[in-house]
């Protein structure tokens, strides 16, 4: 396993980031693993050397954070391991029970650290944008959740690049702890991000952890228009229905198909070698819901793609609308 610097920060994670959301609880949804099925995932990511682990509260409404901080606690040393959580969507039914306000912040950090059984989290996320939300308030907030000890660093998810620019210069401006990372929706099916948002991540010294890679599996490669595929999560996950599923986009998996074939690999660790190979991208976040899937991730950081083969899978993209922001 290859160690980076995650952006421009001193703290060295794992090339592959393991995202949790697919442990926790099943009746959250159909596809959820609980936790004894869980369990050996996080082995086997510790085994090939990741250090680097993904979660947010909304996840099984708190139950992902649970079986996560359980599984690291039985399994590494804390120190050995470096843990991202995330806050914004709501996990009760109260009106403050959601967003970036001062209050839900400082709420679900304590939340997110009381259910992972840890006195600080590493990297704390806000989840998405909240448009109900002064920007000032959510980052002198984090701010003060930094300098409580209840953080590390801070990073941001899907929002439009002028949003990130402005929250960078308010931090700046006030000397409030700054964004360090930007956990983004990009992968081959899915790459308006390179217009704005990477060039900005890229000269501010933001490091990128793309979320779906994989186009929430599309890029397997065994997805079908009709009935989503064979898979649990292919019929039942109606997030990924709305985003992908179009003609142009399995155009795109077929050409990762070819390549596969040629290399006599896996679809799927094509696309995560080419998200692996754009410039700034620190660590996707990977899920599995098979050993097999996450041995495969992990062989795919071997895989260098040749300029002609890049060619072959970025031809066929057309711009799309913007995904992934709500």
């Amino acid at each position: 396993m290859d160690y980076v610097n995650l952006g421009s920060t001193g703290l060295k994670v794992s090339r592959i980031c393991f995202g949790t959301m697919t442990y926790g609880d099943p009746g959250w949804r159909d596809w959820v693993l609980p936790e004894a099925e869980g369990r050996p995932f996080f082995e086997r990511a510790l085994e090939h050397g990741i250090n680097f682990f993904d979660t947010a509260d909304m996840y099984s409404l708190g139950v992902t954070e649970e079986v996560t901080g359980r599984a690291l606690k039985a399994l590494a040393q804390r120190d050995d391991v470096v843990i991202a959580t995330k806050a914004y969507y709501p996990i009760g039914d109260g009106p403050n029970d959601r967003g970036l306000s001062r209050k839900h912040l400082f709420d679900a950090i304590d939340g997110s650290l009381r259910r992972l059984g840890v006195d600080h989290v590493d990297l704390y996320q806000i989840h998405r944008w909240d448009p109900e939300t002064p920007i000032e308030e959510t980052l002198c907030a984090l701010n003060d959740i930094v300098r409580a000890g209840k953080a590390r660093y801070i990073g941001a998810s899907s929002m439009f690049a002028w949003q990130f620019a402005k929250a960078l210069y308010l931090s700046d401006r006030h000397n409030w702890a700054r964004f360090v990372t930007m956990q983004n929706h990009y992968n081959l099916i899915y790459r308006e991000e390179e217009r704005e948002m990477m060039p900005l991540c890229h000269a501010e010294g933001i490091g990128v952890i793309p979320w779906s890679p994989l186009a929430r599996g599309f890029l397997a490669g065994n997805r079908r228009k009709a009935d989503g595929g064979e898979t649990s999560r292919a019929k039942s996950d109606k997030f990924a229905q709305g985003m992908y599923y179009d003609d142009q986009d399995f155009a795109i998996v077929d050409r990762v198909v070819d390549v596969a074939k040629a290399r006599g690999v896996a679809p799927a660790q094509i696309a995560l070698a080419w998200v692996l190979r754009q410039p700034g991208v620190t660590a996707p976040i990977v899920g599995a819901s098979k050993l097999a899937q996450l041995d495969q991730a992990v062989a795919a950081l071997e895989i260098e793609l040749s300029d002609d083969e890049c060619a072959q899978l970025e031809e066929p993209y057309r711009p799309r609308p913007v995904l992934g922001h709500e």
